[in-house]
């Protein structure tokens, strides 16, 4: 999840109402620059002077010139409320543990400017402007990973980024270690920022971290069953599987596009086969895991357009407390709670194990000497001699074990805080930083049956499979080599699975058989 410069385009103009799912990527990944949309100083004025009038006014409203949860009900005096954003800061920057990836604080960076954009929290235009610095010039706060409960925002992670801008905590350094946020402002000729009133609570409450998850699990989940469908296919060819359940009309029956998608996929990607063959050659049906992928990865499908539709409203969301409305006055509500996004991000998850569990026993089966319709035991060159893939196999059992422990919906286990006043708390940071291992892991098992039932596909010579899995055959074998003997397989495993991560293996084989019915992006919610 690294991202890479993409200087040669235009900024990314934010303005708190614009941001696609590409804009995200092309900045938290990619290193595009982004700026301040030609509409949005204004904005921030008006906003900023809404909390002037309320501190000149000295009227209670939280956390302007309240304390914070369940310290709610304590006024602080006129003198003492800047003080308060600073002690805010600091106390809530309380995270434990190794950093988050680049990118996802590229993307927490992206996401707090977005939505401060929009006018609506209070803050001077310089604290968003300062956001984008650091956007711009690849500056990373080092944002420990735990410490959320995603409600009341995602506080701890949001507190360590928003105290480097007063020259506090660190940065990321090229080398991946803490480095002083002070000396490093200093170095590229920033000023720290001393934080006035509403602008460290605006800054640390807010959904951004676990909306920074859900984008990058929706991009990796879609790229996971791109892949899964061509070594599915792969596997079609390898075990002779029957092309009736691959029929449109199946779908049509049940009145699922997602189904009759998958099926369409599939049917392109084996087009032209030799080894697909009508049921009529032997006795029986196949097994679920052939006879049942439109059903099976076309839910993953229909998880995916509920994760993308709950993102699609986040992005541009204005998800701190409280925000100023259309009458001029700030208004406490609940926009900072995560349930939304940890219910799509435990949902995700279920997908990818669905993903990882299924591709699995196609793998057990591609070994199985009684399963594998002909195939030597394990796929071995000399079975008894060699090993084969019987180890691959194991690999991939231990990572689905792992999944079906780490699919536990973290939304399931709330735990209250803040002394009762957050009594129902989401959990979504932790469905999002699970979820990423899962996707890893499940990346894993894809690519063994990749390798697999490429191996599988060769001792079928001299039947060809269909465009699709000759096509992925081909781009595989750019990178991993036959298996005419015993070797350890882990590299070849890693270096498939890193081009299911970033997407070359995938479109090698889009390039030469289109297969993929594109997700439609639903409607942002209003």
């Amino acid at each position: 999840m690294e991202a890479r410069r993409t200087e040669a385009l235009d900024p990314i103009l934010l303005d708190g109402r614009s941001l696609t799912e590409a804009g995200f990527h092309s900045v938290a990944r990619h290193g595009r620059r982004a700026g301040l949309a030609p509409g949005a100083r204004p904005a921030l004025d008006r906003g900023r002077a809404a909390v002037e009038r309320v501190v000149a006014a000295g009227a209670p409203v939280y956390g302007i010139t309240t304390g914070f949860g369940a310290l709610s009900d304590r006024t602080i005096p006129p003198e003492s409320v800047r003080e308060l954003q600073r002690s805010l800061v600091e106390s809530h920057a309380s995270g434990l543990g190794p950093p988050l990836p680049r990118a996802v604080v590229r993307g927490l960076v992206l996401l707090r400017a977005n939505s401060l954009a929009r006018g609506l929290s209070g803050v001077r235009p310089e604290v968003v402007e300062r956001l984008l610095d650091y956007l711009n010039r690849d500056l990373v706060p080092w944002v420990p990973e735990a410490g959320s409960v995603g409600a009341s925002g995602d506080l701890a992670p949001l507190a360590h980024l928003a105290r480097t801008l007063h020259g506090e905590g660190a940065f990321v350094d090229p080398a991946g270690r803490p480095e002083p946020a002070g000396p490093r402002l200093a170095s590229e000729g920033l000023s720290p920022i001393r934080l006035v009133e509403k602008e460290g609570l605006a800054l640390i409450n807010g959904t951004a971290l676990m909306t920074c998850h859900l984008a990058f699990a929706v991009d990796d989940l879609e790229r996971l069953l791109q892949g899964a469908l061509i070594a599915s296919a792969l596997a079609y060819d390898a075990l002779r599987g029957s092309p009736d359940p691959l029929d449109d009309r199946w779908g049509e029956l049940r009145g699922s596009a997602e189904e009759r998608a998958v099926a369409g996929s599939m049917r392109r990607l084996l087009a032209g086969s030799g080894l697909v063959t009508e049921r009529s050659e032997w006795t029986g049906q196949d097994p679920y895991t052939l006879r049942c992928i439109p059903q099976v990865l076309g839910s993953v499908r229909h998880a995916l357009r509920f994760g993308r539709e709950i993102l699609t409203g986040e992005l541009n969301a204005v998800t701190d407390n409280p925000v100023l409305f259309d009458d001029g006055r700030f208004h406490s509500g609940g926009n900072f709670h995560g349930q939304s996004l940890a219910l799509a991000l435990d949902t995700l998850a279920i997908a990818v194990q669905t993903v990882s569990g299924y591709s699995e026993r196609r793998v057990s089966r591609l070994a199985h000497p009684a399963l594998n319709r002909g195939l030597p035991a394990f796929l071995a060159p000399n079975p008894g001699l060699s090993s084969g893939f019987m180890i691959p196999q194991t690999v991939a059992a231990a990572l689905v074990n792992e999944g079906s422990t780490l699919v536990h919906p973290a939304s399931a286990a709330s735990l209250p805080t803040s002394a009762d006043q957050e009594d129902f708390v989401s959990m979504g940071a932790w469905a999002g930083t699970k979820l990423h291992r899962m996707l890893a892991n499940a990346r894993r098992v894809v690519a063994i049956e990749w390798i697999m039932a490429a191996q599988a596909l060769e001792l079928r010579r001299p039947a060809a499979g269909g465009a699709g899995s000759e096509a992925a055959l081909q781009a595989l074998r750019r990178r991993v080599a036959p298996w005419d003997r015993d070797r350890s397989p882990a590299d070849d495993i890693q270096r498939a699975a890193d081009a299911l991560a970033d997407g070359s293996l995938v479109s090698e084989v889009e390039n030469l058989v289109p297969f993929w019915s594109p997700i439609s992006a639903p409607t942002a919610r209003s």
